[in-house]
């Protein structure tokens, strides 16, 4: 770990949300001033998991509009996308780009990634990494965070099945645009390749990564 930092200034959590980013904003409860209750108490403005099940006439299965924001979320055991009116959900730094959304919580060792376009947000159960300005930045962001590299610095805080923010503390930020010092058309090996060398790691490191990190694909 000292080898790469001595590299880098900037983590990936840098550009990594917190949990319950995205909120229903004060017009929503002023509409409809029953939702508060609905909702119940506990989670405030968040737009949390069991919304799905609380607003179905607010997180509706059909857009209604062209300008409604897509959220993504998990209703009875599956991910699923609900629409709402974009006026009630309260605007944050990445809903309007490019973004990853990955589980808060996964314990079966799959980083389990969806990636997203703009306009859309998500529910508490899934962190968003990026505002990337282009798609391709979004896809070379993807290979990254599946690299055996990235995921064994992962690894150093990551000891339950959550991936909160704090856990990215040590995995590097990189530079996702075609200016990069690494070629994010490449296989995800070819990548490892490119960041094991970037480190300058011996090869009893690279070994120990290899072995011990499950590919992905």
């Amino acid at each position: 770990m000292k080898k790469v930092w001595e590299k880098e200034e900037k983590s990936l959590a840098e550009i990594i949300s917190s949990r319950g980013t995205y909120h229903f904003s004060e017009q929503l409860f002023n509409d409809i001033p029953d939702v508060k209750n609905r909702l119940g108490k506990g989670s405030g403005n968040m737009i949390v998991s069991n919304s799905f099940d609380k607003l179905p006439d607010i997180l509706t299965k059909e857009r209604k509009s062209k300008s409604d924001y897509k959220i993504l979320g998990r209703y009875k055991g599956k991910r699923e996308y609900r629409y709402i009116q974009r006026e009630y959900v309260l605007d944050n730094k990445f809903i309007k780009f490019y973004n990853i959304f990955v589980p808060e919580a996964n314990g079966t060792g799959a980083i389990g990634e969806v990636l997203s376009t703009p306009l859309i947000g998500s529910t508490d159960t899934f962190i968003s990494i990026g505002s990337f300005i282009t798609n391709e930045e979004a896809i070379a962001a993807i290979k990254y965070i599946k690299s055996k590299f990235a995921r064994a610095m992962l690894g150093i805080l990551k000891i339950t099945q959550h991936n909160p923010q704090s856990t990215w503390k040590y995995v590097p930020l990189q530079d996702f645009t075609s200016n990069s010092d690494i070629d994010w058309t490449k296989s995800i090996h070819e990548i490892d390749e490119q960041l094991y060398k970037k480190y300058n790691l011996s090869e009893e490191e690279i070994e120990f990564i290899e072995t011990k990190v499950k590919e992905m694909n």
